[in-house]
């Protein structure tokens, strides 16, 4: 086992390995994070287990966990800490997480997104005369921050599932963090890159120099308040968090941004409950696919899409030599279409909205799907109208969320039979650009919609006290139908993007047979009912030409994705994990 300071010293050398080309690439305003460069990987076997996450200093704490004899949660607790750490500008304890979890027994989906606070309305982020405000105003601030989730929902997990104690789990982030981890290509690039960190003083001093150039690559970076926070959250569990100092902490940052103070209340954050919510499972040929339920729209959307995909069936479609067909990408682009205009327009905090109908199973009713289907025809749709599921007995006005998160996503399988896939999210890149107790604070409201309504009527997603915003975060789960095993561990950050990444690796391994690397390092495509949205470089020109001839509007820019992903394979008689991470950033998979 690699002993941690080691690892604080080979991080830049890690890192390098894996993602040599960091130089900055073009990506879309609607992105939340820009694209660092891609570097191919080659996936790896284990026969006892497995984790992979985001960075490799994460990756290694997760695999001490297994090692140590820890569950699959364990190690998710353990990757999740230091990423707080290493990838702040992505996730971490001032955000929330969606996890999906299963042994032999069950499949359970746990929710720790984040909650709006007590005085807020569905005029958050509207100005004086009712108009949505700018993307900046409604991002940087005090006004953005929900009550953070994810501890409390890893406290819930852990409580169920875990086997190691709860203080072991936050050791390998304590001693990164008070020794300190090397800055890896991908935070230089994005500390590069975003020009509103350096106005809050205290991520100022922490990530940037006295004359205002942020930590290079390679530099030994140390975060003595985080290890002190963490410390204080091993000793006395997830209410050290939420009820006492830190809560105050995060309160009177918010509250005390100079231009664009919060609402968010101590109160708000010890009221915080994580939930066990019912996970959404549908039948998709010979497996079962299981994913997060509403506040998350991951779940129900990828469901469509492949519950359209059975009728218009993609298999055939297979990538040649690597090079995907235009049949292939028309049919999956269109099924997102339909996905996402239903989504766009009923999907939002059930707790506080009901879904049409019968809910999660009018949705994915396989008549209602087929009729979805029957609208995909040889020219592309261009922009899909939501439909009707039966029994429908409500209606929304049209969704102006931002909805694009700066997340992480890690995989985990156990010894004992469990697995994880869990996506996290601070929302944009750095959140709120507030930094305190060492955590950057997330600015997860805006997940919301800025509008409250339109000529249909009241907008689902929009702002209501203690409402959760939606989300597109989709850990995913897939089970053989008939045995209920584990066929695969997948997920990805990228904002509202997430749901189309994620359906890829599903239909490249479930429908085109290729390994969780291969289906992972393939080029991302998809629409949100809007353009045809293909990698830039990565698609060949006859393909592009044949799609622009059936009516697709073409964008091609950098995708960026962060899949995860952990795949059971039968290799010569033996049980076998073969995971794959994405070549998009910096993440490597470890196992036994």
């Amino acid at each position: 086992m690699l002993r941690l300071k080691t690892l604080a010293l080979s991080a830049a050398v890690l890192a390098a390995l894996h993602a040599p080309s960091y130089a900055q690439r073009a990506t879309p305003d609607h992105a939340p994070e820009i694209a660092t460069g891609y570097a191919e990987k080659a996936g790896k076997s284990a026969h006892k287990f497995m984790v992979a996450a985001a960075n490799p200093l994460a990756t290694q704490a997760g695999y001490q966990m297994l090692k140590q004899g820890g569950s699959a949660v364990d190690a998710a607790i353990a990757m999740q800490m230091v990423l707080t750490l290493v990838e702040p500008q992505s996730s971490g304890i001032g955000g929330g997480s969606f996890l999906m979890y299963a042994d032999a027994k069950r499949v359970q989906s746990y929710d720790g997104r984040e909650t709006a606070p007590a005085a807020a309305d569905e005029h958050l982020f509207q100005d004086k005369d009712g108009k949505p405000v700018s993307r900046e105003v409604g991002v940087v601030g005090g006004r953005s921050t929900g009550a953070p989730g994810v501890l409390r929902m890893l406290e819930l997990a852990h409580k169920q599932h875990g086997r190691l104690p709860w203080k072991t789990l936050f050791q390998p982030a304590i001693k990164l963090a008070a020794d300190g981890f090397a800055v890896s290509p991908r935070l230089n690039a994005l500390l590069s890159w975003d020009k509103f960190l350096s106005r809050d003083p205290v991520a100022r001093a922490y990530f940037f120099d006295e004359q205002g150039k942020p930590r290079p690559v390679g530099y030994l970076l140390k975060n003595p308040e985080l290890a002190r926070t963490l410390r204080e959250i091993a000793d006395g569990g997830a209410d050290a968090f939420y009820k006492g100092r830190i809560a105050s902490d995060i309160a009177a940052k918010v509250a005390s941004h100079p231009t664009n103070p919060g609402l968010l209340t101590a109160a708000d954050i010890a009221g915080y409950q994580a939930k066990e919510r019912d996970p959404v499972c549908s039948d998709y040929k010979k497996w079962t696919v299981c994913g997060a339920p509403p506040p998350s729209s991951g779940g129900i959307a990828i469901a469509q899409m492949l519950g359209i995909l059975e009728y218009k069936d993609i298999s055939p479609y297979k990538p040649v030599n690597g090079e995907l067909t235009a049949e292939g990408i028309h049919l999956f682009t269109e099924a997102g279409r339909l996905a996402y205009a239903d989504r766009n327009r009923y999907v939002a905090d059930t707790d506080f909205v009901p879904l049409p109908g019968k809910g999660v199973s009018a949705m994915l009713d396989k008549g209602y799907l087929k009729q979805r289907a029957a609208l995909i025809g040889q020219q592309s749709m261009g922009k899909a109208k939501y439909g009707t599921p039966d029994t429908m007995q409500v209606a929304w006005g049209a969704d102006t969320a931002i909805d694009k998160p700066s997340t992480s996503h890690l995989v985990a399988v156990d010894a004992y039979g469990g697995s994880l896939s869990m996506t996290t999210s601070v929302e944009d890149a750095f959140g709120a650009r507030q930094m305190v107790d060492g955590f950057m604070l997330n600015n997860q409201l805006t997940d919301f919609s800025f509008d409250s309504q339109d000529a249909d009527g009241p907008i689902a997603n929009r702002v209501q006290a203690g409402k959760r915003p939606r989300s597109a975060m989709s850990p995913t789960l897939v089970f053989e139908k008939g045995t209920h095993k584990l066929v695969l561990a997948t997920g990805s950050p990228g904002g509202s993007t997430i749901i189309n990444y994620v359906a890829k690796v599903l239909v490249g391994t479930l429908d085109w047979g290729l390994d969780v690397q291969q289906a992972i390092s393939l080029p991302n495509i998809g629409s949100r009912n809007g353009p045809t949205e293909l990698e830039a470089g990565r698609v060949s020109r006859a393909v592009v030409e044949q799609l622009k001839a059936r009516g697709h509007d073409i964008r091609e820019y950098d995708q960026n994705s962060g899949l995860q992903g952990i795949q059971r394979r039968v290799v010569n008689g033996k049980l076998e994990w073969f995971g794959g991470a994405d070549p998009r950033r910096e993440g490597v998979v470890l196992g036994d």
